[in-house]
């Protein structure tokens, strides 16, 4: 009668199962993670790739909220700009009505004052995040606005944020202006 312990094929079997629940341990660790190399010891090198690259997606999740603020931003003014462009362009529909003769040009200056008031209005309304970069009431030159605009790793590893800065005085519709003192 043979033994199972001196059974070479009950011993290979018995080798072949523990390693297989080994490697199942290892599968079910990666799984239950969601990564292929889970620690440092699994692999050194992809782990390190790995840790990287889970960093620089966090960082450009940061970046691409920070884009999405200046877009924001900029959509405002631009919306902003806009509506003011139309507004003047009725101005300029009754500028050329009132050289018509026999029109009430009283009337029309009314309203060409009332149009005035919109753009005003409009223009102070074009604020996001507590920047309007069309209405400008306070004494000096505005501050550049700064945006982020990108995100990049060098060949040497190291990390760069790119911004983008704006001329918020090349696009300010109203200032307000200092009143004067006569002598």
């Amino acid at each position: 009668m043979v033994s199972i312990q001196t059974n070479g094929a009950a011993i290979a079997a018995l080798d072949t199962l523990r390693s297989i629940s080994s490697q199942l341990g290892t599968t079910q660790s990666r799984v239950s993670s969601g990564y292929r190399v889970e620690t440092a010891s699994d692999n050194a090198a992809y782990w390190s790739i790995a840790t990287t690259m889970r960093s620089d997606n966090k960082a450009l999740g940061a970046v691409e909220d920070a884009i999405a603020l200046g877009t924001a931003k900029v959509d405002t003014a631009y919306t902003g700009m806009q509506s003011a462009i139309e507004i003047v362009d009725e101005i300029k529909a009754k500028l050329v009505a009132a050289r018509e003769p026999g029109v009430d040009k009283d009337k029309i200056d009314k309203e060409i004052t009332e149009l005035k008031s919109q753009i005003r209005s409009v223009v102070e309304s074009s604020s996001f995040g507590g920047e309007n970069w069309l209405y400008r009431n306070e004494v000096g030159a505005a501050p550049d606005a700064e945006m982020v605009s990108g995100f990049t790793r060098a060949a040497d590893g190291t990390v760069a944020v790119q911004t983008t800065v704006f001329d918020v005085d090349s696009a300010v519709l109203i200032a307000m202006r200092p009143t004067s003192t006569a002598c």
